[in-house]
């Protein structure tokens, strides 16, 4: 049961991953979707929201702001006053995915 998990989350992941013209990157438990997979906000986004579904997920406090932060604006960005802090963004896996469909519920804050 857990391998079958396991899979189907791997094969959702390959559907927002794109196509490889040689080989396709091997899905791991610590793979992360942002750094590892280059997943934009949206793509990410997106997956989640059929990940929930998909696997009967409760989302509960899950926020794809606490692994994709706000960009700063244009304004913070040009004023050399501002001062700009580096967001500290926590690790956003499929062991994370894995976890959370065997327990029924987002398992992360």
């Amino acid at each position: 049961m857990t391998d079958q998990i396991d899979q189907r989350i791997y094969e959702l992941v390959r559907r927002y991953d794109g196509v490889y013209l040689f080989k396709q990157k091997t899905l791991t438990p610590q793979i992360d979707i942002d750094t590892d997979l280059n997943f934009e906000r949206e793509e990410a986004q997106a997956l989640m929201a059929e990940f929930f579904a998909e696997f009967a997920v409760e989302p509960g406090s899950f926020a794809i702001e606490t692994y994709y932060p706000n960009e700063p604006s244009l304004v913070q960005i040009l004023n050399p006053f501002h001062k700009r802090e580096v967001p500290v963004v926590p690790d956003f896996t499929l062991g994370m995915l894995i976890e959370s469909a065997k327990a029924g519920r987002w398992l992360y804050e």
